[in-house]
């Protein structure tokens, strides 16, 4: 979370998400883009890890059916 604040491109960038971090490296370059870019940086971060969550919880249920 520390990387998607400081420095929002590279935490697109380690995530495999290439131009997203290119775009957002754009954005960073100005001093006032620099927050939306951490804003945006954050969110995405967070909403990989809740969709990570839901597919583990979706396995789990779908074994259990079993």
């Amino acid at each position: 979370m520390l990387l998607a604040i400081i420095l929002p491109f590279l935490s697109f960038i380690v995530r495999g998400k290439i131009l997203t971090g290119i775009l957002c490296l754009i954005l960073q370059i100005t001093l006032i883009g620099w927050i939306p870019a951490a804003i945006w940086a954050a969110l995405s971060l967070n909403n990989e890890r809740a969709e990570k969550r839901n597919e583990k919880l979706i396995r789990a249920m779908r074994e259990n059916r079993k």
